[in-house]
C-alpha cells in the first residue's frame, strides 16, 4: 500500500531499530515503517496491530507529506479491512480488525520551518558573500591596469591567488560565525552536534566558495562580466542544492546537476550537525567532496591565471 501511492520508495529492508537510526542519520532514508511481529496473524485474529512510521523531520516539507500520506494509507487500509470483515462476518460482529498507525517525527517534532530554513541560510549566505568577495579580486587589478605590476613580480600564480584569498578567508569566516550566532541566539535553533566540527567544516566551505569566486575572477575581463558570471553560478545553486526544494522531488534529469554544486554537500553537513547532531562518521562523504571541489577549483583558477600571464 505504501509503495503503490508513489510517495514512498522501498530503499532497504532492515531487522533492527539501530539500522533505521543509522540510515536516517546518514540521510539515506526519510521515513521508516516498522511492522510489528505477527502483524498478519493479529489481523486474522481480529486484533488491531500498531505499526510505527518513523519520519525524519529535519525537512518539514518532506515530513508533512510523509505524515499525511502515511495516515491516509493507514486509514484507508483499516477501512478496507473492516469492510471485508463485516462483509464476511455480518454487521452484527463488533470486533472488526483495523490498523492504528503510530507516528514518530524525529529531530523536529513540531516540523517548524525555521529549523530547516535557518541552517540552510547559514550556508547560502556564506556562499553568496564569499563568492562575491573574490569574484572581483583580479578583475579590479585588470581594470586599474595594476595587473602588469603583479605579473612582473617573482611571485608564483598560486602565491598570488592565495595571497588574494587570505584576507577574504578571514572576512568570510567572520560572516560564518556571525550567521551561526544569529542562528542559535536570534532564531533559537539549537546546535545538537559538535560545534568544533561545524566550525572546521565551515572553514572548508568558506575556502571552497572563495575558490569559486577566484576562478570567476580569472575568467571575467571586467566587473560587469564578473557580476554576470557570479549570478550564473549563484542562482542555480539556490534552486538545485536542496535549499528550497528537496532534491528527491526534482525531475530525475535535473537531480544529477546538484552533485556539481558544493552548497549541496555543505547543506547536508550543516543541517546534519545542527538538526540531527551527527558526527563525521555520517558526513565524511560530503566532507571529501568539498575538499575535492576546493582542490579542483583552486587548481583550475591557478591554471587560468597562468594562461593570462602568457
Amino acid at each position: 500500500k505504501f509503495k503503490s501511492t508513489g510517495y514512498f520508495l522501498i530503499k532497504q529492508e532492515v531487522n533492527s531499530e539501530s539500522e533505521i537510526n543509522a540510515l536516517i542519520d546518514s540521510g539515506k532514508i526519510k521515513t521508516a515503517l516498522i511492522i510489528p511481529t505477527h502483524f498478519a496473524r493479529d489481523i486474522k485474529s481480529n486484533k488491531s496491530p500498531t505499526p510505527q512510521l518513523i519520519i525524519d523531520g529535519s525537512d518539514p516539507t518532506v515530513a508533512r507529506t510523509a505524515l499525511s500520506s502515511g495516515m491516509s494509507i493507514s486509514g484507508n487500509y483499516s477501512l478496507d479491512l473492516r469492510q471485508q470483515f463485516l462483509s464476511d462476518k455480518g454487521m452484527g460482529e463488533l470486533r472488526a480488525p483495523g490498523v492504528s498507525l503510530n507516528t514518530k517525527v524525529r529531530y523536529n517534532p513540531n516540523m517548524e520551518s525555521n529549523r530547516f530554513t535557518v541552517p540552510g541560510l547559514v550556508g547560502l549566505i556564506m556562499q553568496n558573500i564569499t563568492i562575491m568577495l573574490t569574484a572581483f579580486a583580479l578583475v579590479r587589478e585588470k581594470e586599474r591596469g595594476t595587473i602588469e605590476q603583479l605579473i612582473v613580480t617573482p611571485i608564483k600564480s598560486i602565491e598570488l591567488i592565495l595571497g588574494k584569498m587570505i584576507p577574504y578567508i578571514a572576512i568570510g569566516y567572520a560572516g560564518f560565525l556571525f550567521s551561526l550566532f544569529l542562528c542559535r541566539f536570534w532564531f533559537g535553533v539549537p546546535i545538537l552536534g559538535s560545534l568544533p566540527l561545524l566550525l572546521l567544516l565551515g572553514g572548508l566551505f568558506v575556502i571552497c566558495a572563495l575558490a569559486i569566486g577566484m576562478l570567476i575572477s580569472t575568467i571575467a575581463q571586467n566587473q560587469t562580466q564578473a557580476m554576470q558570471v557570479t549570478l550564473l553560478v549563484l542562482l542555480p545553486s539556490i534552486l538545485l542544492s536542496g535549499f528550497i526544494f528537496p532534491i528527491e522531488a526534482m525531475p530525475v534529469w535535473i537531480q544529477p546537476l546538484s552533485l556539481f554544486i558544493p552548497l549541496t554537500y555543505f547543506l547536508t553537513i550543516v543541517r546534519g550537525i545542527i538538526l540531527k547532531g551527527v558526527g563525521m562518521e555520517y558526513l565524511w562523504t560530503q566532507t571529501l567532496m568539498l575538499f575535492l571541489f576546493m582542490v579542483a577549483i583552486l587548481s583550475l583558477a591557478v591554471k587560468r591565471f597562468k594562461k593570462s600571464l602568457d
